[in-house]
């Protein structure tokens, strides 16, 4: 009796062991098929951890301060031994304490976190490890879903397989977000300490490891209150894990005046737009962060800028709505430019992007044609009513003042005139010299031509009186001087260049002195100050364009007004405010500057050089002069 009850508990034993055996192999199949489930659709590891990017091109000034960064700030790689062993502490007491003895998994911190949350009704903690951190950030989205959590589980798990915790964190430290569009502790300490992650002090490190909670909350560069506050509770944690005492805590609050934040400049973004649409021209930057140094100089982009809004807001009751600066030095370097009335409303550059009529600005290039075909600044012609063709060109003043010399035709801007020499020296000839002046604009050769009916953009007919500017020789705008990669090594550095002597220096001198007048006496007064300067007006019919370009022997500058939709302003002409705005602009350009005299002008040259020929009457005819005779009528 007593054997067949320790038989049949035996066999009660037995049963319930299978039972057992057979519910946990169950369940492992079931596991097994749940982590089946949810691993199937893993992302590729190996191209995560690849992490490949668009490169990042950063803009800066000519003093080297910040312009402008393309796309995200992904700093490049630095190891954890080359980092100073701060910034891991202050990531560690702050985030993941027990990182070198879980399993990629923190239970315990798991299960405090749950108990608090529960506690509190709502999620205060959270639970995740810096591995699960990596996993989520490389290979996963940020959705809050049960698959999402079991796969970073999962991840977690491999990661600690296949990689030592060094190498975790490593990943970890150049990879998480740390605001302001910086990924990486190398990104974050150049943007906001304007320094390498190698060199952060105690207290930096802190203050990027109080980041990793809420990177825009806490961002220094933004509110810089909330950021010394959240370092000071980073410093506590690592008070508390053992990397730092009172004592050196307490050492540590004068640190907060290392921050430095780079802002970048939305009011120079035209020019940063115009530099970045050139880099390709000059590298192939692949995965490669660059840096590009450029030619801006940021007081003159600031005198740029308040000149073109003073002057906006003097046309706004004549229906002026949009201007544009360009300002170059007399090699083509573009030291500041405006490209509209607001960036934020408009990124559509006026100064190198939009084509308009220069009006008689383009005059300057008809008057050089006239002096290389033999023409002297004191050559007589007259100002009378012309007919081409069933085309007959007016003066903007609608009168005629008979015989003029060629120098007083340029400075009180004759169209009869300019009409005669561009159609003497041939409409071909004119435009060969808008070409060696580096206007590549399409040309009509039309009578029209000389007196700017074709449309050209600011940039390139500032450039043309470069030309005048440094005393004839040929130069292309550009606006990059250097562009490295991240490791400050040399992609393209400009070693200068461009097409040499494209006028005579007679020719230049010539009309240097002739637009000099321009100022002095003629439709350039307003934009005259005391120094040697010179210069032209332009105004497009029916007042759609006003333009004034001009220069001293250091600095080209072109301003241009008008409305984008082809509107005409109320009387607005290149003599008014457009004069104004750029004496506003080059007073103060000029403000540290000592004066030098334009190429060319009085005792420069020798006076066989000089153009400067007397009134037809004091001398014999010559070629151009009989050329002329059907439309001089002069008799001498």
């Amino acid at each position: 009796m007593a054997k067949s009850k320790v038989t049949s508990e035996k066999s009660l034993l037995r049963g319930l062991v299978m039972k057992l055996a057979t519910l946990m192999v169950w369940g492992i199949i079931g596991l097994s098929g749940l982590i089946a489930f949810y691993a199937y659709d893993l992302p590729d590891v190996d191209k995560a951890l690849a992490a490949t990017r668009r490169p990042t091109i950063t803009i800066r000034a000519g003093d080297d301060s910040h312009l402008m960064t393309l796309g995200d700030i992904h700093g490049l790689p630095v190891g954890l031994n080359e980092l100073p062993p701060s910034l891991s502490q202050a990531v560690l007491a702050t985030e993941d304490r027990r990182f070198y003895s879980h399993f990629g998994i923190d239970l315990i911190g798991l299960a405090r976190a749950t108990y608090a949350n529960i506690n509190a009704g709502r999620i205060v903690q959270g639970g995740s490890t810096l591995t699960q951190q990596v996993a989520k950030n490389l290979f996963l989205t940020p959705d809050r879903t049960i698959k999402r959590k079991v796969q970073e589980l999962l991840l977690a798990l491999w990661l600690e397989q296949n990689f030592s915790k060094d190498q975790i964190l490593t990943v970890y430290l150049n990879r998480v977000y740390l605001g302001a569009g910086t990924y990486g502790v190398e990104a974050a300490a150049r943007r906001y300490f304007r320094k390498s992650a190698r060199t952060l002090n105690t207290y930096e490190a802190a203050m990027l490891a109080g980041l990793l909670k809420a990177p825009t909350r806490y961002n220094p560069a933004t509110s810089p209150k909330k950021a010394r506050e959240r370092t000071a509770q980073v410093l506590a944690n690592m008070v508390a894990a053992g990397y730092l005492t009172e004592k050196d805590r307490a050492s540590l609050k004068a640190g907060a005046g290392t921050v430095r934040p780079e802002k970048t400049s939305r009011k120079s973004r035209y020019f940063s737009d115009w530099v970045l649409s050139r880099v390709s021209d000059y590298v192939s930057p692949g995965d490669t962060d660059i840096i590009v140094r450029t030619t801006l100089d940021r007081a003159l982009q600031a005198d740029a800028e308040k000149a073109i809004a003073q002057g906006l807001k003097s046309g706004k009751s004549l229906n002026v709505s949009q201007a544009a600066l360009v300002a170059m030095s007399t090699d083509g370097a573009v030291r500041a430019m405006v490209g509209g009335a607001d960036y934020g409303l408009s990124q559509f550059n006026r100064a190198t992007q939009a084509k308009r009529q220069p009006g008689s600005a383009f005059k300057s290039v008809v008057f050089l044609a006239g002096l290389e075909g033999g023409l002297g600044q004191g050559s007589r012609l007259v100002d009378e009513p012309v007919s081409i063709d069933d085309w007959s060109p007016r003066n903007f003043s609608r009168k005629y003042l008979g015989t003029v010399s060629m120098a007083e035709a340029l400075a009180k801007s004759i169209n009869t005139v300019a009409v005669k020499i561009s159609e003497k020296a041939g409409r071909k000839t004119v435009i060969n010299a808008a070409r060696r002046l580096g206007i590549t604009s399409d040309l009509m050769a039309a009578p029209s031509l000389a007196l700017g009916a074709s449309s050209v953009s600011l940039i390139e007919m500032t450039a043309a009186y470069g030309v005048f500017a440094n005393g004839g020789y040929g130069l292309w705008p550009y606006g990059i001087e250097e562009i490295t990669d991240g490791e400050g090594r040399i992609l393209y550095r400009r070693q200068g260049s461009g097409p040499g002597r494209v006028i005579a220096a007679a020719d230049a001198g010539a009309m240097n002195d002739m637009l000099a007048g321009v100022l002095k006496t003629g439709t350039g007064k307003a934009a005259n100050f005391k120094r040697p300067l010179a210069g032209k007006t332009g105004t497009s019919q029916n007042f759609r364009d006003a333009w004034f370009i001009g220069y001293s022997a250091d600095l080209v500058a072109g301003v241009w007004m008008g409305n984008d939709n082809q509107a005409a302003m109320k009387n607005v002409t290149g003599g008014g405010i457009p004069a104004r705005t750029w004496r506003q602009f080059m007073i103060a350009a000029h403000a540290s500057t000592p004066a030098r005299p334009l190429p060319g002008i009085d005792k420069q040259l020798p006076a066989k050089d000089r153009k400067q020929a007397p009134p037809l009457k004091d001398k014999k005819k010559g070629f151009w002069d009989k050329l002329l005779g059907v439309f001089t009528g002069d008799k001498n």
